[in-house]
């Protein structure tokens, strides 16, 4: 596994851990979603595509203590600045 790959590993194990430790995760659209991003500064998202007959684009994040995930048929153009971590899965509870 490369450098990258283990520090995005990484990272979606600490927020699904944080998941595990809340409890909460909030379902939003993706047009909630990046209204979301656009209110917080230096917005962190994991990214992994998935779905089983049809490809989806799958995005998490946090904001305020909250995670919000979100599903789309097509990427999301994410605000300038957001910094991205591509997984390989993101899998939610």
């Amino acid at each position: 596994m490369s450098a990258a790959g283990g520090a995005a590993a990484a990272a979606a194990a600490a927020i699904a851990q944080a998941i595990r430790a809340s409890g909460v995760l909030v379902r939003v659209s993706p047009d909630d979603f990046q209204k979301i991003l656009r209110k917080g500064e230096q917005a962190l998202v994991i990214y992994a595509t998935g779905g089983l007959f049809k490809s989806n684009h799958q995005y998490l994040t946090s904001y305020k203590g909250f995670a919000f995930f979100t599903k789309s048929a097509t990427e999301i153009i994410l605000p300038a600045g957001t910094e991205t971590i591509v997984a390989n899965k993101i899998w939610i509870p």
